[in-house]
C-alpha cells in the first residue's frame, strides 16, 4: 500500500491545479473581448452647434484669367451682338437676356472684363445655374482648381472669400467673379458683311471690313475665379490658398462625419434603441465643417446612434461557377 501512496498524492495535486487554471464561467462573462458579434462598441448622441461650412482650395495669381457667367433663372437665353471694346470696360456690359413667362433678366459681363464667347446655341432653354457665357479679366486674378471631392461642398451662394498669397500678400477679401462650374471652350459667331447694295454705283468704294471680333475662350475644368482689392500687389503664378465660406448656420443638430453614412443631401445612419436592436434610418443633410454634419431631419435629438454609421451592403457573389444571365459558360 505504501508504494501506491505516493502516486495518489501526486494525481491529487495535478487535479488541484488543474482547477486552479481554469476559468469560471463568471469570468467569461466579464471577459470584454467576449462581446456578443455585431455589438455597438462605439456610439453618439446628436448635439447642437453654429457651424460654418468652409473650404480651402490651392490656387495660383493668373493673368487675363478665364471665367463664366451662369443664368439665374429657367427660360430661353438671347445673345446680343456685343463689339470688341477698345479699351478695358468700365461699366458692366450686357452680352444676354434669360427671357421666362414675358419678362427678361439680363446677363452682364463685370466691368474690367470683356465677352469672350457664349458656352450654349442662342435661343436654347437653360435653367439656373447653368453656364451660358465666358468672360476674361482684364489684369490679374486668383485661380482656383476644384477638384471633384470639392465641387459638392462649394455651392454658387458664397458667403465670402478669402485669399492669401504664399510668402505674400493676405487675407484679403477676393470678389469671385463668375461660375464655379466647369466651362467649355467659347466660341463668338462671325458677323456677316452687309449684302451689297445693287443700287451702288460700281465706282464706290468697297466696304470697310468688320470690326475684329475677339477669339473663344479657352476651355478651364472647375474652377473659382476672384479678384482682390486694388491695392493688393499679385504677381502672376505666385501660389495662392483660397478659403471660401459658402454657409452658417446657428444652434442646429449635428452629428460626428463617422456616425453618417452620405455626405450631401440624403443620408443614413444606424440608431441603436434601448433594447439594443438597431434601425437604419434616412436623414436629410446640410452643411458640414469635416468634422460634424448637421442633421436637417430624420432625427429628434435624443437617439444614441452607431459609430461608423452604415456601409452599402456587399455585392451578392455568383455561386457554384453558374453563367450570370445572358451569359454562357
Amino acid at each position: 500500500m505504501r508504494r501506491f501512496l505516493p502516486a495518489m498524492l501526486g494525481a491529487a495535486l495535478a487535479a488541484g491545479l488543474l482547477a486552479g487554471c481554469t476559468p469560471s464561467s463568471a469570468q467569461e462573462a466579464g471577459n470584454p473581448g467576449m462581446a456578443e458579434r455585431g455589438t455597438a462598441m462605439t456610439t453618439a448622441k446628436p448635439t447642437r452647434q453654429d457651424l460654418t461650412n468652409r473650404v480651402s482650395l490651392s490656387g495660383k495669381v493668373t493673368l487675363g484669367p478665364t471665367f463664366g457667367l451662369v443664368a439665374p433663372v429657367n427660360g430661353e437665353v438671347r445673345y446680343l451682338s456685343v463689339k470688341a471694346p477698345t479699351s478695358t470696360p468700365t461699366k458692366p456690359t450686357r452680352v444676354a437676356n434669360i427671357w421666362a413667362g414675358g419678362k427678361s433678366t439680363p446677363i452682364e459681363v463685370p466691368a474690367g472684363a470683356v465677352f469672350t464667347g457664349r458656352l450654349v446655341d442662342d435661343r436654347s432653354k437653360v435653367t439656373a445655374g447653368m453656364p451660358i457665357v465666358s468672360a476674361k479679366q482684364v489684369g490679374y486674378g486668383v485661380v482656383a482648381d476644384i477638384d471633384g471631392a470639392q465641387a459638392y461642398q462649394i455651392s454658387d451662394s458664397l458667403q465670402s472669400v478669402q485669399a492669401q498669397i504664399k510668402n505674400g500678400p493676405g487675407p484679403f477679401p477676393c470678389t469671385v467673379l463668375g461660375t464655379l462650374a466647369a466651362l467649355p471652350s467659347g466660341t463668338i459667331p462671325e458677323e456677316q458683311p452687309p449684302a451689297p447694295n445693287p443700287s451702288t454705283s460700281a465706282s464706290a468704294p468697297p466696304a470697310l471690313p468688320p470690326q475684329q471680333q475677339p477669339q473663344g475662350s479657352e476651355p478651364t475644368g472647375m474652377r473659382l475665379v476672384c479678384v482682390g482689392p486694388a491695392d493688393v500687389k499679385l504677381i502672376n503664378g505666385a501660389a495662392a490658398t483660397v478659403e471660401v465660406v459658402t454657409a452658417t448656420a446657428t444652434n442646429v443638430l449635428v452629428l460626428p462625419v463617422e456616425a453618417v453614412a452620405g455626405a450631401q443631401g440624403r443620408g443614413q445612419v444606424e440608431v441603436i434603441k434601448p433594447d439594443q436592436t438597431r434601425e437604419v434610418r434616412e436623414v436629410t443633410l446640410g452643411l458640414t465643417d469635416g468634422k460634424v454634419i448637421e442633421i436637417k431631419s430624420g432625427l429628434d435629438g435624443d437617439e444614441t446612434v452607431s459609430v461608423p454609421g452604415p456601409n452599402l451592403p456587399p455585392a451578392k457573389q455568383n455561386q457554384g461557377g453558374d453563367p450570370l444571365p445572358g451569359m454562357t459558360k
